[in-house]
C-alpha cells in the first residue's frame, strides 16, 4: 500500500472514531508530509494559512450573523405566523409550516443545522400538542431544514463558489429552483401523511385578502433580503462578501425597528458567529493542506483519465457520482467531503461537458441529503437530540422521504431546467 492509500485510510478511520474533522484531516495530511523526502514541512502552514485568505470566503461570517441576527430580532417569529397563514387550512397544517418556514428562512440562515435547532425547540413541541407523532414532527423537521442549504445564500454554496472558483451569484439564483422543487415536493408528502393520519389543520376559516394583506405586513422586510442579496450581486452593485454585509446591517435595522434587539442579543449573535464560523474555517484550512497533497500526487488527474476511459456517457458519470456521494454523505460531514471531493471531481464535470453550476448544485443537494442520513447524519441526531427521539424511531419514520429525495435528487441530476432556468432567464 502506497503512502497515498495509507494517509486516506487515516482519514477515514479518525473520521470513524469521531475524531474532530479538522484533526482528521491534518493529522492525515502531517502523515504525508513527515513520511515523504523532499517535501518542506513549511508547506504544510503555508497551506493551512494560504486556504482561508480567499476572499469570496469573507461572506461565510457575514451569512451566519444574519442568520444569528434573525432568530434574536424577531424576524423567525414574524415569517411564522405569515407561514401558519397560509397553509392553516391545509391538513397537517403544522406540518406545512414546518417546510414553508424552513424555505422563508433559507434565504436568511444560509445553515441547516441553525435552522434544524431551531424549528426543533420551535415546533415540535407545538406539533405535538396537535396530535403529531414526535417521529414525524422531528423527520419534517429534520428534512425540511434541507431546504435552507439550497436556498441562497446558503454557505454551501459560499464554499463551493471559493473552491471550485464558480459564480457564487449563479449558485444562489440555482439554488431558488431546487429549494422550491423540495419545499413542494415535502408538502405534497405532508399532505398525504396528514390525510392518512388525520392531522389537523390550524383553521377552518378560509383566508380572506383583508387578513393575509395584515399578516404579510411583519414579514414583508425581511423577506425582502434575499431579494436585496440577490438583485445587488446581479446588478454588480456589491460581491457576495459585500452582499453579506449589506444584508447584516438591514438585520440590525429590522431588529431596532422591531425594538427586540439590544445589546444583550447582538453580543450573543456575535459570539454564535465566531464560533461558528471558526468551525468552519478550520475545517477549510486543514482541507487545503489535503487538498494540496492531492495536487502533489496528481490524484485528480489520474481519477479523471480514469474515469473517462471507463466511462463514455456523461449520464452514467452523474449516476455513479451520486451514488458515490450519498455513500460518503452517510460517513463524512458536508464541508468536509466538498472541500476535498470539489477538486477531484468537478473538473471531471467539465471534461464530460456538464455545466459547472449544475454539477454545484448535484452535489451540494448530495451534501444535503447526506446530513439527513445515518449513521453519521447530523440533522438527524440535532434533531433527535432536543426532541427526544429515539434514532431507530426516526429511521423508520423517514423512509417515505428518502424516497421522495432520491426521487428529487434524480429530477435535479437528469432535468437541468431546475438548477439552470432561473439562471438563464436572469444571466
Amino acid at each position: 500500500m502506497d503512502l497515498v492509500s495509507i494517509i486516506f485510510v487515516l482519514l477515514l478511520v479518525l473520521l470513524f472514531l469521531k475524531v474532530p474533522v479538522y484533526i482528521a484531516i491534518l493529522g492525515a495530511s502531517l502523515v504525508y508530509f513527515i513520511f515523504t523526502p523532499g517535501v518542506n514541512s513549511i508547506v504544510f502552514a503555508q497551506q493551512a494559512i494560504g486556504g482561508t485568505e480567499s476572499i469570496s470566503l469573507l461572506a461565510v461570517p457575514f451569512f451566519v450573523l444574519l442568520g444569528s441576527l434573525m432568530n434574536y430580532s424577531g424576524v423567525t417569529s414574524r415569517i411564522f405566523d405569515f407561514a401558519s397563514m397560509l397553509t392553516g387550512r391545509m391538513k397537517g397544517g403544522l406540518g406545512h409550516v414546518n417546510v414553508l418556514l424552513s424555505t422563508l428562512m433559507g434565504g436568511l440562515s444560509g445553515s441547516n443545522l441553525a435552522d434544524a435547532a431551531m424549528q426543533a425547540k420551535m415546533l415540535v413541541p407545538e406539533m405535538e400538542k396537535k396530535g403529531f407523532s414526535k417521529p414525524f414532527s422531528t423527520v419534517i423537521t429534520a428534512t425540511s431544514s434541507m431546504i435552507t442549504p439550497l436556498i441562497p445564500p446558503g454557505i454551501a454554496m459560499i464554499l463551493y463558489g471559493s473552491i471550485a472558483n464558480v459564480s457564487i451569484g449563479k449558485l444562489f439564483v440555482s439554488g431558488i429552483g431546487i429549494g422550491l422543487l423540495l419545499c413542494l415536493a415535502l408538502m405534497s408528502v405532508v399532505a398525504i401523511i396528514s390525510k392518512r393520519r388525520n392531522y389537523p389543520k390550524i383553521r377552518e376559516n378560509r383566508l380572506t385578502a383583508s387578513e393575509f394583506i395584515e399578516g404579510a405586513k411583519p414579514a414583508f422586510f425581511p423577506m425582502l433580503i434575499p431579494v436585496a442579496i440577490i438583485g445587488a450581486i446581479r446588478a454588480g452593485i456589491v460581491t457576495a462578501t459585500e452582499a453579506g454585509s449589506f444584508a447584516v446591517l438591514l438585520a440590525i435595522i429590522l431588529g431596532i425597528a422591531y425594538k427586540e434587539l439590544d445589546f444583550k442579543k447582538a453580543a450573543l449573535s456575535i459570539k454564535e458567529t465566531v464560533s461558528s464560523t471558526s468551525g468552519i474555517m478550520l475545517i477549510v484550512a486543514a482541507a487545503s493542506v489535503f487538498s494540496w497533497v492531492l495536487t502533489k500526487e496528481r490524484i485528480p488527474q489520474q481519477l479523471a483519465e480514469w474515469l473517462i476511459t471507463t466511462i463514455s456517457n456523461k449520464y452514467v458519470f452523474l449516476f455513479v457520482v451520486n451514488i458515490f456521494l450519498l455513500i460518503v454523505g452517510m460517513f463524512i460531514e458536508g464541508n468536509a467531503s466538498m472541500i476535498i471531493l470539489v477538486p477531484l471531481l468537478a473538473p471531471i464535470a467539465a471534461a464530460f461537458g456538464i455545466n459547472e453550476i449544475h454539477f454545484a448544485m448535484i452535489y451540494i443537494f448530495n451534501n444535503a441529503i447526506g446530513a439527513l442520513s445515518p449513521p453519521m447524519g447530523t440533522l438527524m441526531f440535532v434533531t433527535c437530540g432536543i426532541t427526544g427521539c429515539k434514532t431507530k424511531d426516526f429511521i423508520k419514520e423517514a423512509v417515505p422521504f428518502y424516497g421522495l429525495l432520491f426521487v428529487v435528487l434524480l429530477l435535479v441530476t437528469y432535468v437541468p431546467f431546475f438548477s439552470m432556468g432561473l439562471v438563464n432567464l436572469i444571466y
